[in-house]
């Protein structure tokens, strides 16, 4: 039976190292999804040939390249409430086929609707939503129940993965309850402000 396993990276390499070692582990690339956001412009200068289509769903079904070139298959899109994500992946094909189908209008309930479909609870898909917003990255990967997926859990949790309970918690304290597709997406200031205070939550590595 195959299952999905996910997780929130406040930094991008964070997540692109839980890629690597996904891939290592022998997941196969069309089983791993990535969302970042790029509300910052983080990624614009990053060479992606599936740019000019993602914003359709087009080429952004599955990631190419080796280990080390999670880049390549990277598209761009934007979700409401959200802002401009790179993306690619499954889950993200899902999200934009929403945007570009019957149902445009609601890419963001595209992907919480993909997540929670593949077995992520919904409050869960919120709180991942939420954290896109803010400048974060998600990792899901579809693996088989068991031993792999014990792999692939242990993989995105030692390679910093956002505790989702604390996180959840810290949006609460500041009044924040669902996410909210109307809501503007984040300036680059506000992630900027929302990184310092993610790595204030992290005690240092000594």
């Amino acid at each position: 039976m195959m299952i999905s396993v996910t997780g929130l990276f406040d930094n991008y390499s964070d997540a692109k190292g839980a890629v690597d070692k996904l891939v290592q582990a022998g997941v196969a690339h069309d089983d791993i999804s990535l969302i970042a956001g790029n509300a910052d412009g983080s990624y614009e200068n990053q060479d992606s040939d599936a740019a000019g289509a993602a914003g359709t769903g087009a080429g952004i079904g599955a990631l190419v390249g080796g280990a080390g070139g999670l880049l390549t298959g990277l598209g761009v899109m934007a979700i409401p409430g959200v802002g401009p994500v790179v993306a690619a992946g499954w889950l993200a094909a899902t999200a934009a086929g929403a945007a570009a189908g019957a149902l445009a209008g609601s890419a963001a309930g595209g992907l919480i609707g993909a997540l929670t479909d593949s077995g992520v609870p919904t409050e869960d898909a919120h709180v991942y939503a939420e954290g896109v917003r803010r400048g974060g990255t998600l990792v899901t990967a579809r693996v088989t129940e068991g031993a792999e997926e014990d792999t692939a859990r242990s993989i995105l949790q030692n390679s910093n993965w956002v505790d989702l309970r604390q996180r959840r918690a810290a949006y609460a304290d500041e009044g924040w309850s669902a996410f909210d597709e109307a809501a503007d997406s984040y300036s680059p200031r506000e992630i900027e402000e929302e990184r310092r205070r993610n790595a204030a939550r992290i005690p240092p590595v000594v």
